[in-house]
């Protein structure tokens, strides 16, 4: 198996549970933080379905944060919206990452702010860093914060309290 289809493969199965997040994120409590200074559910929620669109800088040698002044992040505005658009940048983002030969993948990309180098790995070491594991970790974030609200998790790597069998 080559890196583009074992990172497929990964990205593949940590989005099934993440989408099972994002389906019972309350539309309600979009708006809701569990503190002042935490994102709200549906900031949160809206940045995991925003996230595969990284996958498109990836593909390029650098991204320069300097140069990107005018971004505003995803916000949707309802369930519905938030899961067509996760649906939508995962599959744009997996077709990036399809057919790439190790080489290709195994080439250093910059992340950096104007002239400072903020980061540098392989490709496929960043898009595992920062795609596939960033979503992991806020995808926990949202598991707490919907635990707060009394919402019922889903079974992710295993049981919950609220789902007790696989």
């Amino acid at each position: 198996m080559n890196l583009a289809e074992t990172l497929v493969m990964d990205y593949e199965y940590e989005s099934v549970n993440t989408r099972k997040m994002l389906e019972i994120a309350p539309a309600d409590r979009f708006d809701w933080k569990p503190h002042e200074k935490s994102k709200s559910v549906g900031m949160l929620a809206s940045h995991l379905a925003e996230t595969p669109t990284w996958i498109s800088s990836m593909m390029e040698d650098e991204m320069d944060f300097g140069a990107m002044e005018d971004y505003q992040p995803f916000l949707a505005k309802d369930p519905d919206e938030l899961l067509t658009a996760f649906d939508k940048n995962l599959a744009d983002g997996l077709d990036f990452i399809r057919d790439k030969v190790d080489a290709f993948l195994s080439r250093t990309w910059t992340m950096k702010m104007g002239d400072k180098i903020l980061m540098q790995q392989p490709k496929h070491g960043v898009i595992k860093a920062i795609c596939i594991h960033h979503t992991i970790h806020h995808r926990g974030q949202l598991s707490v914060y919907l635990r707060m609200l009394d919402v019922p998790l889903p079974s992710i790597y295993g049981p919950t309290a609220d789902n007790p069998s696989f």
